[in-house]
């Protein structure tokens, strides 16, 4: 498996934790933060290839801080989490860019194919972009 950068956000800290530890064994770079505002914070300030996002969060929800994220790094994919009681938040997550959303509470498996996945679209649209630009340059006039 390749290595990548995750950003565990979740109010609840021995959720956030023990994801964190689960996923550091693994082999991934992972960072958490307790709120959406946390969370754009150390989107601003360091590297993020995927977000994994809880849905029903005091202050900014996960839901806002999806709208947010978009804007703030576009090519960072979320996969959201959330409750039986909030699959309808996880629709509409997935129609604002959402990568996909896990129903809590998740198994690691899962949950590591899953940000493995949504790694991997941001990586294939991060490659075409690079190429398009290399495009752009060779076919400017010297």
């Amino acid at each position: 498996m390749r290595e990548f950068n995750v950003l565990v956000v979740d109010d609840e800290q021995e959720f956030r934790d023990i994801t964190i530890k689960r996923l550091e064994k693994r082999g991934l770079k992972v960072k958490g933060a307790e709120s959406g505002e946390k969370a754009l914070e150390i989107l601003e300030h360091s590297y993020t290839d995927v977000v994994l996002l809880d849905v029903k969060m005091p202050g900014l929800d996960g839901i806002e801080t999806l709208r947010r994220i978009r804007t703030l790094k576009p090519l960072v994919e979320v996969v959201l989490l959330t409750g039986h009681a909030s699959v309808d938040s996880g629709i509409e997550g997935m129609k604002l860019g959402a990568f996909d959303y896990l129903m809590k509470p998740i198994d690691l498996e899962p949950l590591v194919e899953k940000l493995s996945d949504a790694y991997e679209k941001k990586r294939l649209h991060q490659d075409k972009i690079e190429q398009a630009e290399i495009k752009r340059n060779l076919s400017r006039p010297a």
